[in-house]
C-alpha cells in the first residue's frame, strides 16, 4: 500500500495551496513551512481585540475574532484564492478544524448554540458550486461539537462587489439583503456567525443585526481572516 501511495503521489502530486510545492507524506493541507508561517491572530484570547473594535458604535457582538491576518499578496490571500475560486472547499473545513482546536483552549464551556455561515446569493452559489463559508462552519462544528446550519438565513438580493467602495457605500450595498428563514434555529439562541474575510465588517453587521432583530439572544462572529 505504501508503494502504491508513493506511486500515485508521484503521478498526481497534491500541492500546497499557499506556495504550490508538493505536499509530502505526513503533511496535511499545507506544507510544513507554510503551516509554520500561518499568520495567526490570537484574537480569540483577547476580549477587546481589533475585530471587536471594528464594530464599536455599530453593533454589539458578544465575541468577535478572526483566525488569520490577511495581507495583500500574502500567504493567506493565496490560500483563500484556492479555497474560493479553484474548487478546493476542503481548505476551509481544515482551517476551521485548526481554528476550533485553538478556540477550545480559550472557551469552556463553549458558549454558542449554533453556527450560521453568511449565505451567498443563490446565483453566486450556483456559479461557484458551493458556499465557501459552509465548509468553514463545518470544520468549526466538528471540533466544537455544536451544530451548524445553512438553512437559518437566506440572502434575498445579490449585492455588488465591495471592492473599491467606501465604508458607507459598503453598508448601503448590504443593508437589508438577509432574511431569517428558520425561526427555530435563531430564537433565543447564541449564534456564532461565520464568514471568510472581514474588511469593513458591513456584511457581518447587516446579517448580525438581522439575527438580533429576528430573536437571537446573542450573536458572536468568527472569520477565517481579517484584513488590516
Amino acid at each position: 500500500m505504501k508503494a502504491l501511495y508513493d506511486f500515485f503521489s508521484l503521478i498526481y502530486p497534491v500541492n500546497c495551496p499557499a506556495c504550490g510545492k508538493a505536499i509530502a507524506k505526513g503533511e496535511t493541507l499545507l506544507c510544513t513551512i507554510c503551516r509554520y508561517e500561518l499568520p495567526e491572530t490570537g484574537y480569540h484570547k483577547v476580549q477587546q481585540n481589533p475585530v471587536v473594535q471594528k464594530f464599536y458604535g455599530r453593533i454589539k457582538f458578544e465575541f468577535a475574532f478572526s483566525y488569520l491576518h490577511f495581507h495583500k499578496s500574502g500567504i493567506v490571500q493565496a490560500i483563500l484564492h484556492q479555497y474560493k475560486y479553484r474548487n478546493q472547499p476542503e481548505i476551509g473545513e481544515k482551517l476551521g478544524e485548526w481554528f476550533a482546536l485553538d478556540i477550545l483552549d480559550s472557551f469552556s464551556p463553549i458558549p454558542w448554540d449554533v453556527i450560521i455561515p453568511i449565505p451567498l446569493h443563490r446565483s453566486n452559489e450556483k456559479k461557484r458550486g458551493y458556499n465557501q463559508s459552509n465548509y468553514f462552519a463545518a470544520g468549526l462544528s466538528g471540533i466544537l461539537g455544536i451544530p451548524w446550519s445553512d438553512k437559518a438565513v437566506i440572502r434575498t438580493m445579490k449585492s455588488e462587489t465591495q471592492t473599491h467602495k467606501s465604508k458607507m457605500e459598503r453598508w448601503k450595498n448590504v443593508k437589508d439583503i438577509f432574511e431569517a428563514s428558520d425561526a427555530a434555529l435563531i430564537n433565543s439562541k447564541h449564534i456564532l456567525l461565520v464568514d471568510d474575510v472581514i474588511t469593513t465588517g458591513a456584511t457581518l453587521e447587516s446579517c448580525g443585526q438581522m439575527l438580533l432583530d429576528a430573536g437571537a439572544a446573542k450573536v458572536s462572529i468568527a472569520t477565517l481572516a481579517t484584513a488590516r
